[in-house]
């Protein structure tokens, strides 16, 4: 059907967006969550962002394997939020690769009947990270959002709170 890709930065208002995107495709409607509630402050975080998506989103919560989960969801939209933390996700997990994933998890997205709507962070316009993994990091996830933005059909750019289009 369609990619979209709503991304910027911390507290821009993404996911809020993505979500209204993904009203206006259909009733049948899939939170793909790739967080994981590892300390009480995620699992506050979680918890709003529940809130805020009230029931008329099926919640499916996939850290890594999110290229299946997009492929098995049977909806009119789909939001995976976040890009970002899934990437983190797998790059902290032993025997991963990102490249492979990154390209199972797009691709998924593209055959898709469904409209995909991936929510990202944008890490690159920051100070460069003073370590390896944090540079490692911002350079995955600057691919990443590239090759999301290449195939998707829009793209957006969420600036305090107001959604620009780019593509």
């Amino acid at each position: 059907m369609a990619v979209i890709l709503v991304g910027g930065g911390a507290r821009s208002g993404k996911s809020r967006y993505a979500l209204e995107l993904a009203r206006k495709r259909g009733p049948r409607l899939v939170f793909l969550a790739t967080a994981q509630p590892l300390d009480h402050e995620m699992e506050a975080r979680i918890a709003r962002h529940r809130a805020e998506r009230a029931p008329e989103f099926t919640t499916i919560e996939e850290p890594l394997e999110v290229g299946d989960a997009i492929a098995r969801a049977d909806a009119d939209a789909i939001v995976v939020d976040c890009l970002t933390l899934w990437l983190s996700n797998v790059m902290l997990t032993f025997g991963r690769d990102v490249n492979r994933d990154s390209e199972k998890l797009i691709g998924a997205a593209r055959e898709s009947r469904a409209a995909v709507i991936l929510v990202t962070n944008e890490v690159g316009c920051g100070l460069v990270p003073d370590n390896t993994v944090g540079r490692d990091f911002r350079d995955y996830a600057g691919i990443l959002n590239q090759r999301a933005a290449s195939v998707a059909e829009e793209v957006y750019w969420m600036v305090f709170g107001q959604p620009l289009r780019v593509k």
